[in-house]
């Protein structure tokens, strides 16, 4: 189980509680990692080790998603609100200004919190935000589809599948080059948390009119894009540069929409140039 932290955060009626799980490892200046909309904390497991050698680690799960509770109600899932709820959940873990890294919606948070001035860096790994209407109409449609599969599949035939190579391919090729490297096990419990992600349906709402169109200056930024995304194409990343001009914009080579998995040491090598 991982650790949990509770804080306060405004709403139109006033302050409400909220309760953020989170995995915490290492040492040194902090890491914040933000996973993607339905996933969970161990999206960022092949990286942990290598990142907590030099880093104090903490591995959010966004409110709404893996053991994350829900945002309270009336508290809306905009960006806006998250952004000041992760900024909530730093003060909380008296942590100061720390380098954030995240992926899909967590790399827009990512880029919202460097613009705000709530962290020392940023790296984007396929940030949401840098899509035409077309592009996100597929994005959107692609992870409802996903959303649908999971809760129509069985937990016995999401076990069965994930046992094979073909099936684990099956069930998660659309976010990685290469599903085949996923445990069995690390398949079923991604596949069951974005079945149960209570905070889904109010966060791909959330998303529909978004666009981030600010730029992010005086803090280093990375932009990184996996050549072989199928969710949120690589021209994106061409438009971020465009948005962010002083952001360094890096190709993932054979790395699919949630790279971390496809190629562990590189992707913790872009992270760690940009803290450094």
């Amino acid at each position: 189980m991982a650790a949990q932290v509770s804080f306060s955060v405004a709403s139109p009626g006033g302050p409400r509680e909220m309760t953020v799980a989170y995995e915490r490892a290492g040492a040194g200046e902090p890491l914040l990692l933000l996973h993607g909309i339905g996933h969970h904390w161990q999206a960022w497991s092949p990286v942990i080790d290598i990142l907590a050698a030099e880093h104090d680690v903490i591995a959010v799960d966004l409110p709404g998603f893996g053991e994350s509770a829900a945002l309270p109600d009336g508290v809306p899932y905009d960006l806006a609100t998250v952004t000041a709820a992760l900024g909530a959940l730093c003060e909380a873990l008296e942590v100061e200004r720390p380098h954030v890294a995240g992926n899909s919606l967590g790399g827009l948070l990512a880029l919202e919190l460097g613009r705000d001035k709530l962290v020392r860096s940023v790296t984007a790994l396929s940030p949401g935000g840098f899509w035409t209407q077309a592009e996100r109409r597929y994005a959107f449609g692609t992870l409802l589809a996903m959303r649908q599969g999971a809760r129509l599949l069985p937990r016995p035939t999401i076990e069965r599948l994930s046992r094979s190579a073909a099936g684990r391919t099956a069930l998660t090729s659309t976010i990685y080059a290469r599903p085949w490297r996923r445990s069995p096990e690390a398949v079923v419990e991604e596949t069951l948390a974005l079945r149960a992600a209570t905070g889904f349906d109010e966060t791909l709402a959330a998303g529909r009119d978004v666009l981030f169109q600010d730029d992010v200056p005086d803090i280093p930024v990375t932009v990184a894009w996996g050549t072989k995304d199928r969710l949120l194409l690589r021209r994106q990343g061409i438009r971020a540069k465009h948005t962010i001009p002083g952001a360094r914009l890096v190709r993932l080579p054979g790395c699919g929409h949630v790279p971390m998995n496809d190629d562990p040491a590189l992707v913790a090598r872009v992270i760690l140039d940009t803290c450094r």
